[in-house]
């Protein structure tokens, strides 16, 4: 296989980008942007999500089993690539984003279009993502979007043509 072939084509799928949160036990909340989502099912409504094992996210997400998924809306480029780092909590905030709580205990961000809270069902590890199959428990809409749903959201694209995720 082309290595340079395959990377322009598994690029060809298109990325939404969000911000999972979550707090481990006794635990700062962590936070990292992902890209890798997809809904699997209606009924039980549940997602599956690629995410770095090493990442602090994966740790907290998978030690409690729960999290929040915070997916970003058009305009949101700054606070996608705020989450590219270690998240910092101080004064109320994370990372310099407006925080409430879920239920879950995870961080919602105010500022994201919505915010998916989830419970943990499943962890394939396998690759260098492992895959959390998550079902999803509540649902916050911070932002009526106009027009289609699925062209609110931010996607990889959205952040310039030399950001590229996956190949």
């Amino acid at each position: 296989m082309d290595e340079q072939d395959k990377k322009t084509a598994l690029r060809m799928i298109p990325y939404g980008l969000y911000v999972m949160t979550a707090v481990g036990k006794g635990a700062a909340p962590a936070a990292a942007t992902i890209n890798w989502v997809t809904q699997t099912s209606f009924a039980p409504p549940l997602l599956a999500l690629g995410v770095r094992p090493d990442s602090g996210v994966y740790g907290a997400a998978t030690e409690t089993g729960h999290f929040v998924l915070n997916i970003l809306g058009k305009g949101q480029q700054a606070a996608a690539f705020t989450f590219f780092k270690p998240a910092q909590l101080e004064d109320g905030k994370l990372s310099g984003e407006e925080i409430g709580w879920a239920a879950n205990g995870a961080p919602i961000i105010k500022s994201a279009a919505a915010s998916i809270e989830c419970r943990v069902a499943q962890v394939v590890e396998l690759g260098d993502h492992h895959t959390i199959v998550a079902e999803v428990t509540a649902v916050h809409l911070h932002k009526q979007p106009e027009g289609r749903p699925d062209e609110a959201v931010l996607e990889m694209k959205d952040l310039g043509e030399k950001v590229f995720y996956g190949g």
